[in-house]
């Protein structure tokens, strides 16, 4: 069986979410392609088979015509950032000129056709050569994607603001080059163009202002949606383009991509850590908030990890190279970001087969009513006006954007807050989830047991009975072990010889020290050696290792797996967030029980294996309950996909294969009400630009059909309106700092 790939196009061309439509069915009809095709970020994902799916992907846009660009994952940024550069300087000067041409050109209208005595001869042929080029020239984005899309049979935002400009200009022309055509006694339309109409100068100002408005309001669109898309590509700057590493006995710059797993990297203070790695020699505070949203730098010395984007802020570190080019921390991070915006909401599919047939459907609803005003006895000049006005004011173009400008902005900025949502889904299960479980190790504490207390029960001091246990555990590859060892080591311990030494799995293990037959593990060892009487007592809120020498029990440890020093404070930003909280782990009930009193947390599922988390979450779900689970993404992987809401908090590096919705890569617990609160605020978003986009188009095109709405009103409103949108999505940068 073939093995299907992927390609990235850059599409040249989409003006309007119909346009976007339209190159996507071109892609779908290809044999055996997959395509998605998102206007905003102006880009093209193709699955398909074959070697020559890019060529076959690119013809297929070229048909449907617009533009494609193969995109270079090492370019594709630099290029796209000069596309949109050209795109917005074209606009630019084609509006300024707009501007300088239509508002002499209106006022002179205005004033000549209001009096008479101002009036010279042959000056409505003079106001005609002044719109010529602003209706020709500077409208001729409009025009040409217009005549292009009708040479494929379709139609989109821009044949309804091309036909407004050529309807009000040509009327224009007909009136003063054949005067007898039409008369009028007057405008019908409050403010702008309230001029007699029997001047033969009719809807000049209405075609040259529509055209400024339109030009605005795509010049101010396509730079809000750069900005747009600086939120959402900001994890890929990150990245630092050379790296000095350590060749030959010598320092030298080479590129990142050339960097391998185990070059020796050396980082100075100021500059970014080019690969995730690990600190071999030196000290130094590293700024991680552009990658993780932590405030604070942290501070990080020999043995300690490093991950690429971060900065060394005052010290020089020598790192080994762990992770390099697509495998980094970073890297990942930015292609969760990337993917996410591959998969369309529910909401955005019912928007986008809104838009297919919304666009004929206006061109037809104006035809309509310019015909229904006529038969009703209106004069050609109102009912034309009326037309147009229903023309412009019904494009859709917000309705398009309402969308995966939100999710842009929203995703992007969440990844810089160490946040990645990885898909539409789970901003549409934020929004209706009302419990929140919770796993215990891992999450809500470190994951790293340490020893909690000694108790000597015999004529043993700690140091004696610690030194005991550190050569028996010296042995072991456990995590007690390792705890104790650690425990050890901070005390100058250094651990005796061992013979006889044996391991007794779940249990704990045996040996010889000094001589002394020495046993160290739970109750079970204790009873299968033959060591009575048992204690009676021992620490309830950590697991407890029972120390024998020679059959007699002289003393236990307790070992604990500590609180994260940031779980009270997410657990009770949870609370206010009105979600109810339970904890769930596969340690005892005790230790459960201590852990969930320390944080507030009233529900506990305690004692539960790995493989059963996911029936705890079912059953959640089945008593009519909207779950979110949040757990470290390797032994929870099936509860956190079995969720309405998953959310993985994650300390390595492995990013992309996690079963969550949600993957938090911040190490402070208040990531997990913050990730909430985000996924919430975009959904909340995108739902206010949709409202509006909706309310707009059934409010409106009414009002136009009714003869109330100017053609230039009309214009400036549409433009407004993609505007208001395009903004509301911007404001979702101030996630994190604003009081709200």
């Amino acid at each position: 069986m073939t093995q299907a790939s992927t390609v990235e196009l850059l599409v040249g061309g989409m003006t309007c979410a119909a346009c976007a439509n339209r190159v996507e069915r071109a892609l779908n009809k290809l044999d055996g392609v997959t395509a998605s095709v998102n206007y905003a970020t102006e880009r093209a994902i193709v699955t398909g088979t074959g070697p020559d799916l890019a060529d076959r992907a690119s013809n297929a846009v070229d048909r449907a015509g617009y533009d494609a660009i193969l995109r270079d994952p090492e370019s594709a940024d630099e290029l796209a950032e000069q596309l949109t550069v050209k795109r917005v300087t074209a606009l630019r000067r084609r509006m300024i000129v707009a501007i300088l041409l239509a508002i002499p050109l209106m006022d002179a209208t205005i004033v000549l056709a209001a009096v008479p005595s101002f009036r010279f001869p042959g000056w409505e042929i003079v106001s005609l050569l002044v719109a010529l080029p602003v209706v020709t020239w500077a409208a001729y984005p409009f025009h040409r994607a217009t005549i292009r899309n009708l040479r494929h049979r379709a139609v989109s935002m821009d044949t309804l603001v091309s036909l407004g400009i050529a309807v009000s200009f040509g009327w224009a022309a007909v009136s003063v080059l054949w005067p007898g055509a039409s008369t009028s006694s007057g405008s019908h339309w409050p403010g702008l163009s309230s001029i007699p109409l029997d001047t033969g100068a009719l809807y000049l100002d209405v075609a040259a202002g529509m055209t400024v408005f339109q030009l605005a309001g795509r010049y101010f669109e396509t730079r809000s949606r750069r900005r747009a898309a600086d939120v959402f590509g900001a994890l890929s700057r990150l990245a630092t383009p050379t790296a000095r590493v350590r060749r030959d006995g010598a320092e030298v710059d080479v590129p990142t991509g050339q960097v391998v797993k185990g070059d020796v990297v050396i980082v100075k203070a100021g500059e970014i850590v080019p690969v995730d790695g690990t600190v071999v020699e030196g000290t130094a505070a590293v700024d991680t908030s552009v990658v993780t949203g932590e405030p604070l730098p942290r501070s990080v010395r020999a043995g300690d990890s490093v991950i690429g984007g971060t900065i060394s802020t005052d010290g020089r570190l020598v790192l080994t190279a762990t992770a390099v080019g697509a495998h980094t921390q970073l890297a990942q991070m930015a292609a969760v970001a990337e993917q996410a915006q591959e998969r369309k909401a529910r909401i955005q599919h019912t928007v986008d087969r809104i838009i297919v047939w919304f666009v004929p459907s206006v061109i037809g609803l104006a035809i309509a009513v310019t015909v229904a005003w006529i038969l009703s006895g209106a004069s050609v000049q109102q009912a034309v006006g009326v037309g147009i006005s229903v023309l412009v004011i019904a494009c859709p173009c917000a309705l398009g954007l309402a969308t995966p400008t939100a999710l842009m902005v929203g995703i992007g900025h969440g990844a810089t807050l160490g946040i990645l949502i990885k898909g539409q889904d789970a901003l549409e299960a934020s929004g209706v989830i009302d419990t929140i479980v919770l796993d215990k190790t891992g999450t809500l504490t470190t994951g790293e047991l340490v020893v909690e207390s000694i108790t000597p029960t015999a004529d043993l001091s700690e140091h004696d009975l610690l030194r005991y246990v550190a050569s028996i555990e010296h042995n072991s590859e456990h995590p007690i072990a390792r705890a104790i060892e650690r425990r050890a080591t901070t005390d100058s311990i250094t651990p005796a010889p061992v013979t006889h030494f044996k391991v007794h799995p779940g249990q704990g293990a045996t040996g010889k020290v000094n001589g002394h037959q020495v046993t160290v593990g739970n109750r079970t060892l204790l009873q299968t050696e033959g060591i009575a009487p048992l204690p009676d007592s021992a620490p309830s809120n950590a697991s407890v290792v029972y120390v024998a020498v020679d059959g007699r029990v002289v003393g236990w440890f307790g070992v604990a797996d500590r609180l994260r020093a940031s779980a009270a404070a997410a657990v009770e930003t949870l609370h206010r967030q009105k979600l109810r909280t339970i904890l769930l782990t596969g340690d005892s009930e005790v230790v459960a029980r201590s852990v969930a009193g320390a944080l507030g947390i009233d529900d506990v599922r305690a004692g539960v294996l790995p493989a059963d988390k996911a029936a705890v979450i079912e059953q959640l779900r089945a008593d009519g309950h909207r779950v979110a689970m949040v757990g470290d993404g390797i032994n929870d992987a099936a509860a956190l996909a079995t969720a309405d809401l998953g959310l993985a908090v994650v300390t390595g590096t492995d990013i992309a294969l996690k079963s969550a919705d949600i993957i938090l890569v911040r190490d402070d617990l208040r990531v997990i009400p913050d990730a909430v609160a985000l996924a919430r605020r975009t959904r909340q978003t995108i739902h206010r630009n949709l409202i509006w986009a909706f309310g707009y188009n059934v409010a409106a095109v009414p009002i136009a059909a009714a003869g109330l709405l100017n053609p230039l009103v009309a214009a400036a409103a549409m433009s407004l309106s993609s505007l208001f949108v395009t903004y509301n999505s911007l404001r979702l940068r101030d996630f994190g700092t604003d009081p709200d």
